[in-house]
């Protein structure tokens, strides 16, 4: 059998890896040493399982759909990260990264945010930990997720706008780092998806596992089966779907659905569909699939979506896709949108412009009436309430 999860020098295939300036090379060592031996230890379980239970609400309800299920032909479970405390997925990262943190003796936390979710679920931890916080979101991000931008202030963090690049996802990343660079002694650096050098796309894929481990408790209750045929979530960096995957990555009869941004189109240039357009290259310190020009430089992604418009995929997903063991999916804006609206509607339930595009996808597969399908919604839509507004004004 296949083993699609890390190998022992921090790769999944070709993709993974460790490759950082010298200055990282100490604090990017002492993690890879100490990450495993925390987060395996009895203490972190029992701390990390009781902060997810009482402070998260964990388990996250796995909700059959009645008329998306009709519509769909199949039966569709959503399972609900939408649902946690601070509306996403990103606060069961956060917080075994806060403990990790803690355990190594640091400070200082900093953070990258996009669609601003990490950046409040960080902000959320360190308010829990009394720890200080440092944001770093690109100033395009800062304007259209303003409510974010606040809650993260009002939480006690320190909210830095860049306004390198397209001031989105990939400029807050790399400036982020720059500050790791400047402060490796005190900094802990939380990053909130399945990107940079080995061990974070690891260790983060480990934390969000507990999405796919409450999937097969949650499915043999209500299906007496612990496996779907389907799973379905969108990708950016690609942290929900790597714990919607995870126990399942390797049993090859679940098939594994990944829906991308597209943006305006793959063809225009103006998208993030990193899978489909990207070639083999270094971001943000690990080998994977990036949008890059001729000449080696990264190309500006764009997706209505600020927690997709990446250039770059984690590993663990260029991985799969390489390896032809999940199939991806292209989703562009209007198809998201429409999606969103659609979802609302039918069941009641606003999503993240993010999980809409997962929610975009199930229209380009074809079902058979006894399929099983998880889908994750990776996080709630109040953030996006303006971007919905002004599309359904213009669409009118």
């Amino acid at each position: 059998m296949k083993n699609y999860l890390v190998d022992e020098n921090g790769y999944y295939g070709e993709f993974g890896g460790a490759y950082i300036p010298e200055i990282l090379h100490k604090c990017v060592s002492d993690l890879q040493e100490t990450y495993l031996h925390v987060l395996e230890s009895p203490e972190f379980k029992q701390e990390f399982n009781q902060l997810l239970r009482d402070y998260v609400g964990r388990p996250s309800p796995l909700y059959l759909t009645k008329r998306l299920s009709e519509k769909h032909g199949c039966k569709i479970y959503l399972k609900r990260e939408d649902l946690n405390h601070t509306g996403s997925h990103k606060i069961n990262n956060t917080i075994g990264q806060i403990l990790l943190a803690r355990h190594m003796g640091k400070k200082r936390i900093i953070a990258e945010t996009g669609a601003g979710q990490h950046g409040v679920a960080s902000a959320t931890v360190c308010a829990l930990m009394n720890m200080e916080c440092i944001v770093y979101m690109g100033k395009t991000d800062v304007e259209r997720q303003q409510t974010n931008v606040e809650k993260m202030k009002m939480l006690g963090a320190t909210v830095i706008p860049v306004t390198s690049g397209n001031m989105t996802l990939k400029d807050a990343t790399s400036e982020a780092i720059r500050d790791w660079c400047c402060h490796p002694s005190d900094t802990y650096y939380i990053i909130g998806s399945t990107v940079g050098p080995h061990p974070y796309p690891d260790m983060v894929s480990r934390l969000q596992s507990v999405i796919s481990e409450e999937i097969k408790k949650q499915l043999l209750e209500q299906e007496g089966k612990e496996n779907p045929d389907y799973l379905v979530a969108c990708v950016g960096g690609g942290s929900n779907a790597a714990g919607t995957i995870y126990h399942y990555i390797n049993d090859e009869e679940v098939k594994i659905v990944l829906a991308e941004a597209g943006g305006k189109g793959v063809e225009t240039g103006e998208t993030a569909a990193t899978i489909r357009l990207g070639k083999t290259g270094i971001i943000h310190g690990s080998r994977t699939y990036v949008i890059q020009n001729e000449d080696g430089q990264i190309e500006e992604p764009y997706s209505i979506s600020a927690g997709l418009d990446y250039p770059g995929i984690g590993p663990i997903h260029a991985n799969l896709s390489k390896e032809g063991r999940a199939t991806v999916i292209p989703v562009n804006d209007d198809e998201a949108i429409r999606a969103a609206f659609e979802l609302t509607q039918l069941e009641g339930i606003i999503p993240a412009l993010e999980s809409a595009h997962a929610i975009a996808a199930l229209d380009k597969i074809t079902f058979k009436p006894e399929d099983v399908v998880v889908l994750t919604l990776s996080g709630r839509g109040d953030k996006d309430i303006d971007t919905y507004l002004n599309q359904n004004i213009v669409n009118a």
